[in-house]
């Protein structure tokens, strides 16, 4: 199964090296950094140095501008943070939540899952966390929570390596494909413009309407054909209010 793990607005160098060292020793390879405090993050020498022998992780790793352009492929995001968020998506434990995704009797397995990690001082933002289909909060001593980033990663890997039967490739039926995030985040961006035109959301006020929508469309698993429909309807609806606009 495609996994990514993606870091946003790292600010620490050592941090991105010692990240990639936690992911190869899990058998993971596929690491992004959206908009890292350094641009030359991947070759800078504290880097380099707690990677300790996953240069080639870092090789291969991708830096971009955006949170959109790095769940590119992605169908299945999971956040990880230390308090669940009003209106969010549901906060589990890592090994309660890969032994619901991957249970014998889930249908449609996912086809890329992405690990998302916020910065380090602050974390994710709310408007990150509300995209995902899950906030994964690992069990720690009650008062003190706060885990290193490469430490946070590290355990998730595990216990998602764990989840997919060790180093045993895991087999699955395949399913129709899934849309992957940045499809169903056009597709909310489009229903969003014709809500608006319905006069059904008011732009100056949205209060918590889209957040709530995109949990609901990420408990479907939508594929990529009903995120066609959906648009569809979307814009047989603004085609509709701009004619009776004229």
């Amino acid at each position: 199964m495609r996994t990514r793990f993606v870091l946003l607005q790292t600010s620490h160098a050592g941090n991105v090296g010692a990240v990639a060292r936690a992911m190869k020793v899990m058998g993971f390879d596929d690491l992004v950094l959206v908009a890292p405090r350094w641009p030359n993050v991947l070759r800078r020498e504290e880097t380099i140095q707690r990677a300790s022998g996953a240069q080639d992780v870092l090789a291969q790793a991708r830096i971009v501008d955006t949170l959109e352009q790095a769940l590119q492929g992605m169908d299945h995001l999971c956040a990880t943070v230390m308090t669940a968020r009003d209106f969010g998506p549901p906060t589990r434990a890592p090994r309660q939540h890969f032994s619901q995704l991957l249970a014998p009797d889930q249908a449609a397995p996912p086809g890329g899952v992405a690990f998302l990690f916020g910065c380090e001082r602050f974390g994710m933002s709310n408007e990150d966390v509300y995209r995902c289909h899950v906030a994964l909060s690992i069990p720690t001593a009650p008062g003190f929570g706060s885990l290193n980033l490469a430490a946070a990663l590290q355990l998730i890997a595990y216990d998602w390596r764990q989840a997919l039967a060790g180093f045993v490739p895991l087999q699955k039926p395949a399913g129709a494909a899934l849309a992957d995030a940045p499809a169903l985040a056009g597709m909310l961006a489009h229903l969003e413009q014709a809500l608006v035109a319905l006069d059904f959301l008011d732009p100056a006020a949205p209060k918590k309407l889209m957040p709530r929508l995109n949990q609901m469309f990420n408990r479907a698993a939508l594929q990529e054909e009903e995120i066609h429909i959906l648009r569809g309807v979307a814009k047989a609806v603004l085609q509709c209010a701009e004619r009776a606009r004229r």
